[in-house]
């Protein structure tokens, strides 16, 4: 059966998008194809063709179009962003099918519109790993080798990728509007988002409230795996709350609240204790671009915009303590000293935090092994033990011992630059059961030898 496009977006005014085909390429080979996403969303997946994953043929339903948008990126604005390197074809099962690296657009500026191998290859497997945690993110449905090279740093092979999203709206669409004062594309980008993602709610205001909420959840969830995101531009938070654009991401070893991996961020802005202070500065600018609709007052409008924003810290807090109180064992959530304590441990004895938590849940000898000093660590245990009930199976449950490790992921890449897809084939599928123990995959738990530690991660553009 041909693929069920629905294409919402598409009917939306022109001021949205600019229609745009891919551009084809010489030499696509599929490298994988994620059947079991597809399935779900109702698409047999003998229909996502090689020819298709790869643009080279536009599939009957769909509309392919750039998505416009704006956004601070570092903090400076850029009034016009928009989709320079990706084609939405249209929406499935209420979902986004969106190819990343397959030509240029409107909206490419001086770029070229395609995608080197490795941030495919980077984005597949930590949007696909972060599903298997339970973090709402964007999923991977096809990675294509395009038989062209790219150049980059250096001359790389490119690649495609199929991003899945709940939709691709991002605090950068409410900017573009805001930024040209399209009062009238404004409120329906508003009304569209509603009834896409918020069909109980209304207005403007609840529609900041609900991004506010979800953002809050979201990052906390991030801060609780270790993961920091890299490149929290507002064009890069979207609108549904789900984790979107992998870039310069990456999963600490060591754990450090000051830690950063994006080259480009030279200054922290985006390193990991900074992620909710950030989360909360984008969704200010997203409370500015939606002032006209909050009131038609401006200094009403700010005060409104203000009671919702103050939400966001409770929120983060709370779902912050939860979740961490749940690495724990105490489900009713513990004293927020105890957790603090143990991560100040971790920090000053320079500690894997992946390991650390998963192996409180565990023998006691293997914990202090992690561990250069074990004595304060034996007086944070007994304070820890006297909180109340563990519940060892909740702690197995929150805390995985399988992370997408940038020396992996490394691995993986200087494989398939080299064509070579075994690697990148064999830490997906660890990468599934994040919270189970593989037999044969010990290795994949541990943290990197000091020649294997990747300083840096770029966003490939």
């Amino acid at each position: 059966m041909p693929i069920p496009f629905q294409n919402t977006y598409a009917r939306l005014p022109g001021t949205f998008f600019e229609k745009v085909d891919p551009t084809p390429v010489r030499a696509p080979q599929l490298i994988a194809l994620n059947s079991q996403l597809a399935s779900q969303m109702g698409i047999d997946p003998a229909e996502l063709t090689l020819e298709i994953l790869s643009g080279n043929e536009v599939p009957t339903g769909a509309e392919p179009l750039a998505m416009a948008y704006s956004g601070h990126q570092f903090g400076g604005f850029s009034p016009q962003l928009g989709d320079g390197r990706a084609i939405l074809l249209g929406e499935v099962a209420g979902k986004d099918i969106q190819l990343k690296g397959s030509g240029l657009t409107p909206f490419s500026r001086r770029g070229d519109g395609r995608s080197a191998l490795g941030p495919v290859l980077r984005e597949y497997l930590v949007s696909e790993a972060m599903a298997a945690l339970g973090v709402p993110t964007t999923r991977a449905l096809a990675a294509v080798l395009s038989g062209e090279n790219v150049v980059r740093e250096e001359i790389e092979p490119g690649g495609i990728f199929t991003r899945v999203a709940s939709s691709h709206l991002r605090i950068g669409t409410v900017q573009y509007f805001a930024a040209r004062q399209d009062h009238e594309s404004l409120e329906a980008l508003v009304n569209y988002t509603l009834a896409r993602h918020y069909p109980e709610s209304k207005t403007a205001l609840e529609l900041l409230e609900n991004v506010i909420a979800r953002q809050a959840s979201l990052i906390a969830h991030w801060m609780s795996l270790g993961f920091i995101h890299g490149v929290m531009n507002t064009d890069n938070m979207s609108l549904s709350g789900e984790t979107i654009d992998y870039g310069p991401c990456a999963f600490m070893d060591r754990f450090d609240p000051a830690k950063k991996f994006s080259y480009i961020d030279q200054n922290g802005r985006y390193a990991y204790h900074n992620q909710a202070s950030i989360g909360r500065w984008n969704l200010t600018r997203l409370a500015e671009a939606l002032l006209p609709l909050l009131h038609e007052n401006t200094d009403t409008a700010v005060e409104i915009a203000k009671g919702a924003l103050d939400k966001f810290g409770p929120l983060f807090e709370n779902s912050y303590q939860q979740r961490f109180s749940n690495k724990l064992g105490l489900p009713g959530r513990c004293e927020p000293a105890l957790i603090e304590s143990l991560l100040i441990l971790m920090a000053e004895q320079q500690t894997d935090f992946t390991l650390v938590f998963r192996h409180l849940s565990g023998p006691e000898e293997n914990l202090l092994t992690q561990f250069k000093d074990p004595e304060p660590v034996k007086a944070w245990l007994s304070k820890w033990r006297g909180s109340g009930d563990i519940d060892i199976d909740l702690m197995q449950r929150s805390n995985p011992i399988f992370i997408p490790r940038n020396h992996r992921i490394e691995e993986v890449i200087v494989a398939g630059k080299k064509n070579d897809f075994e690697p990148f084939h064999q830490l997906h599928a660890i990468l599934q059961k994040p919270f189970t123990e593989q037999a044969g995959a010990e290795a994949f738990e541990q943290t990197p030898e000091p020649d294997q530690i990747v300083p840096a991660t770029f966003c490939g553009t």
